[in-house]
């Protein structure tokens, strides 16, 4: 027989949990975006350095030796920040799904069905 009690104390659980998890989401998201702007901010700050530093070279060599050095220091920056944003996203992930980790495993298990594996399969 169906328990109005249950049904309105799991569908205030349910609520909150969605509530708890849309804050810590957006958290999340603002974490990243001040990361990504510190960093876009920082990148400029070297771009900006390394151009007044190429236009006071005396030779050729020298610019390309700046330019040279400017480039491979970005790309690993760039890689790394990258890197760091990536694991950043997939923390948050992580992090969404925990609180309907539960619920959906027992619902599944109700149903009788195979529950989904928890990461996709590499292709």
């Amino acid at each position: 027989m169906f328990n109005f009690d249950d049904a309105n104390r799991k569908s205030k659980e349910a609520v909150d949990t969605a509530l708890r998890t849309y804050s810590d989401t957006a958290r999340g998201f603002q974490a990243i975006a001040a990361e990504a702007a510190e960093y876009s901010k920082k990148s400029f700050q070297d771009a900006v350095t390394h151009f007044e530093t190429l236009a006071g070279a005396k030779s050729f060599e020298a610019v390309f030796e700046l330019q040279t050095s400017y480039v491979k220091s970005s790309y690993e920056n760039f890689v790394s920040e990258a890197t760091k944003l990536g694991e950043m996203y997939a923390d948050l992930a992580k992090f969404a799904y925990k609180p309907y980790e539960a619920p959906i495993a027992a619902a599944v298990a109700k149903t009788g069905r195979q529950a989904p594996p928890a990461t996709p399969a590499a292709a």
